[in-house]
């Protein structure tokens, strides 16, 4: 392959990458507004365009493994490092595949910062649901079967495999 079609793939796999990182941030951000205000309706609708990014995403990472197996190098950070050495002298994708980093970071702490929320309304449920149900205060123990069961408080720990 030549090292200028190698660039310019590398140079639209980035640039793809870099608008869907950007897209799936502004989903994130949304979400959370879903989750703050309750709109479960929103929120589905929301998961599935998150997805579609999600996708996205991984049919690029595939795009960019099929493009280092092509030139026979791992399909790892170092292999894409090799290809961008010898592709990309002036170092401009490499300036742009790190920016890549950065929004990716953002998006995982987006998504962090959502799933404490989730994590803690559904908490909150259970604790609810404990209280509604007679079973606050009382350990949480599954039978064999996976279901919940109530274990009387003995004062000994009660195994069952």
């Amino acid at each position: 392959m030549d090292p200028v079609v190698c660039r310019d793939t590398l140079d639209k796999l980035i640039a793809e990458e870099s608008s869907t990182l950007d897209q799936l941030h502004q989903l994130l951000e949304r979400e959370h507004e879903f989750l703050v205000a309750n709109d479960v309706d929103a929120l589905e609708r929301a998961g599935h365009a998150r997805q579609n990014c999600i996708g996205t995403l991984m049919r690029i990472e595939d795009d960019r493994k099929a493009l280092c197996r092509a030139l026979n190098v791992p399909t790892d950070n170092h292999g894409l490092d090799r290809v961008l050495a010898w592709c990309d002298p002036t170092k401009q994708l490499r300036r742009r595949w790190k920016e890549l980093g950065e929004r990716a970071d953002r998006c995982r702490t987006a998504n962090d910062r959502n799933g404490a929320l989730v994590t803690a309304r559904m908490s909150r449920v259970q604790g609810l649901l404990d209280i509604v149900t007679g079973r606050a205060g009382q350990p949480k123990t599954y039978g064999r079967q996976g279901a919940f069961q109530n274990q009387p408080r003995t004062g000994r720990v009660i195994v069952s495999v």
